[in-house]
This record gives structure tokens, C-alpha cells and sequence, in this order.
């Protein structure tokens, strides 16, 4: 980056650092921060949701027959419905889970997860939409480069 001119520098940190160049890395990282800084508080709708520990429900997003374990997040305007969303996952804004249940994950925003019997250890990027078949058993997949699909 020096060759190329621009400007580096070091810095001193008094605190915890974490190197998440990987997924196992990024769902650790996750893990921490939720432990150290989730709170529970309710800004979202719930809707016969069974609320179990410290879970932060940001405005505008609603769970409707439910389980929600902490320490978790739920971004704003989500939809959750019928579902569990287990310890240590965080979901992005504008995400809609419908029938599935996901523990100790990462999910970005715009994402559509329906039908998922479970899902762990995952990251799931943006817009993105995994929907079980219920007709056919019949895998179909658009994987992004530098992806690891596990079934």
C-alpha cells in the first residue's frame, strides 16, 4: 500500500482485537460482541413470541409465533415469523424468516429464509433468498464465488 501511496499506520490498542479473515472467525467475533454489549429491549412488535434472555428487537420489526434465544439481535423492519432464532445470531435489517430456525449466525440484510428445518454456523450475505422446496428434493443453488455450501 506504501508503493501505491497511500498512507499506513500503526496504532496501539488497549482492548480485545480479533482477526475475522474467516467464517469461523466472523461467527466469534459475533458471539463476543453480543455477549459483552446485547441488552434486552423490546422496540419491535412480538406477537405471541417467547423472549428468552438478552435479545435487542430493534423498531419496526415484528415476531409472530416465535422463539427468540439471547443473546441475539433482530435489525429493523424485520418479519419473523414461526420460527426460532437461537443464541448468538445477529439479523440484518429488512430480513424475513418465515418457518425456519437459526442459532449461532450471521444474517446481512434483505434476506429472505423460508421453509429452513435449521440453520448454524452460517453466514448469510445480502439480498439473498434461501427457500426450502417442499415439492421436490431437487437442490438448486446460485453460489457466489469463494463460497462453501454444506448439505
Amino acid at each position: 500500500m506504501i508503493n501505491m501511496g497511500y498512507k499506513v499506520k500503526a496504532e496501539k490498542l488497549e482492548t480485545w482485537w480479533l482477526d475475522t479473515g474467516k467464517k469461523d472467525d466472523i461467527l466469534y467475533a459475533n458471539a463476543k460482541i453480543l455477549d459483552e454489549y446485547i441488552k434486552k429491549e423490546i422496540n419491535g412488535e412480538t406477537i405471541n413470541t417467547k423472549i428468552e434472555g438478552r435479545v435487542t428487537i430493534q423498531k419496526n420489526a415484528k415476531t409472530i409465533n416465535s422463539t427468540i434465544r439471547g443473546p441475539a439481535i433482530i435489525g429493523q423492519n424485520c418479519h419473523i415469523e414461526n420460527s426460532f432464532i437461537g443464541p448468538y445470531t445477529s439479523i440484518g435489517n429488512n430480513t424475513q424468516i418465515i418457518e425456519s430456525s437459526i442459532e449461532y449466525s450471521v444474517v446481512l440484510e434483505n434476506t429472505l429464509i423460508k421453509g429452513v428445518d435449521r440453520l448454524e454456523e452460517s453466514l448469510i450475505g445480502r439480498n439473498t433468498k434461501i427457500i426450502k422446496n417442499q415439492k421436490h428434493k431437487t437442490l438448486k443453488l446460485n453460489v457466489g464465488d469463494y463460497s462453501e455450501v454444506e448439505i
